[in-house]
């Protein structure tokens, strides 16, 4: 039963997307982190090349260790600037198969980049022993830091981001320090904290005079965790849009949870429905309830 307790500490509400900005900055850098990375591979059988052409038997010992380090090099840019892209954009850790090569891609691809050509090195007869000992050294040197700095040993998560967005969220709408509030999940913990306080706007009566956090929403079709598509959520089961729809309700970040995504902008006709009193109706805010 102790490893429910952290799940139930989490706020259920809409899950963390990237946003468009998000998801654009992510594509490039994995379009610059494959560049480097196609650099460090074509480097590596550039090397590969030479070998094979006895080029570093008794020689160019200087150029070998320079084609060690561009490896390097790249491998590590592109392994910085792959971290980087999924910190805008992270992979699900439920699904482990992706999390983990997603993650991890850096030090795979380091590998891939330094292990042939440091094997050839050291099983290369011809090579004059001193220089295979500098240049396999130093080879061996630069892939353990090269793959080292691939590897991700804290990565981000959609669930982490999602936990971290809640608890953003309600920090802000507590009016709390919002030591939550990551560059990465701020400005959507923003709009659930918005959309609260419009809620409870909107549904303030004088049997709740700081409103309500309860919203209604169309129900996620043929019993789906979540709708296919997003939907609005309103104040009231009575208004005109959810006339013979299968309805659910709950709070704020319940209707987030099944992608009703945000409330709906006729927050006036509806309060005329649901019979709530009026911001703009400071008389019938005044009468008791009946």
């Amino acid at each position: 039963m102790s490893d429910n307790k952290p799940a139930a500490e989490v706020d259920v509400t809409k899950e963390w997307r990237a946003t468009h900005d998000q998801g654009a900055a992510a594509k490039r850098l994995r379009i610059f982190a494959v560049i480097a990375w196609i650099v460090a591979i074509g480097t590596e059988i550039a090397g590969v090349v030479l070998l094979r052409q006895h080029k570093f038997d008794h020689g160019n010992l200087g150029l070998l260790i320079g084609l060690l380090v561009v490896i390097a090099v790249c491998a590590i840019a592109g392994s910085l600037m792959w971290k980087a892209a999924n910190k805008q954009d992270p992979a699900r850790e439920s699904d482990k198969v992706k999390f983990f090569f997603q993650n991890q891609l850096g030090a795979i691809i380091t590998v891939v980049a330094f292990l042939p050509l440091l094997v050839l090195i050291f099983m290369d007869k011809d090579m004059d022993p001193k220089n295979k000992k500098i240049a396999g050294g130093v080879g061996v040197v630069l892939a353990v830091l090269a793959t080292m700095m691939g590897v991700s040993f804290n990565p981000p998560s959609v669930e982490q981001y999602t936990k971290d967005m809640n608890s953003c969220a309600a920090q802000i709408k507590a009016g709390q320090p919002t030591t939550a509030c990551s560059p990465e999940v701020a400005s959507q913990a923003q709009e659930i904290a918005k959309d609260s306080q419009a809620v409870a706007d909107a549904t303030k009566d004088a049997a709740h005079p700081g409103g309500q956090d309860v919203v209604y929403w169309i129900a996620p079709e043929n019993g789906a965790k979540t709708s296919a598509t997003p939907h609005v959520f309103h104040i009231c089961q009575g208004v005109s849009p959810l006339t013979g729809k299968t309805v659910n309700h709950g709070s704020v970040t319940e209707a987030y949870s099944e992608n009703a995504s945000r409330i709906t902008k006729q927050i006036a006709m509806e309060q005329r429905q649901c019979g709530f009193a009026s911001p703009k109706n400071d008389k019938a805010a005044s009468q008791p309830a009946g």
